[in-house]
């Protein structure tokens, strides 16, 4: 039997988040680059995001990202915008939830973007008769029980 000389398996090579922890610096959109909310993702490095200029794109996820940076679907994205395809883009960073916020604070991004859930997540119309879901008892109701 060979010996062991290895460290770990892939949870070993994944690594922990602990830079996740640490602050970053907030970045703006530059020329060239659009705030953009993912609608799906596609696999093979790809995933369809609707860009705050109001156009759908397939983005790209660049290298650098891949297999590091999880996206899903509803995050909000800085991707770069392509001269000679307009329907193409290249991600180039993932905002965390709390800077996504900052973003719609500042005016970067529109009000009528949704932060928290996801796309397909479809909680608004469930909820809204949630209210009604108690039972009301008068007092001579509760004395007969």
């Amino acid at each position: 039997m060979p010996k062991n000389k290895g460290k770990g398996g892939k949870n070993r090579k994944r690594g922990k988040n602990e830079a996740d922890d640490d602050k970053r610096e907030l970045v703006f959109k530059e020329d060239g680059q659009e705030y953009a909310q993912v609608l799906r993702m596609l696999g093979n490095g790809r995933c369809e995001s609707m860009c705050i200029d109001g156009v759908k794109r397939l983005s790209h996820i660049r290298g650098k990202m891949h297999k590091k940076v999880w996206i899903a679907a509803g995050d909000i994205i800085l991707v770069g915008l392509r001269d000679y395809q307009d329907d193409k883009a290249d991600v180039i960073l993932k905002y965390m939830p709390d800077e996504a916020r900052l973003l719609k604070a500042y005016g970067e991004l529109p009000e009528s973007t949704r932060l928290n859930e996801g796309i397909a997540g479809g909680l608004d119309e469930e909820d809204d008769g949630a209210g009604d879901d108690y039972i009301e008892f008068e007092d001579e109701d509760i004395d007969k029980i």
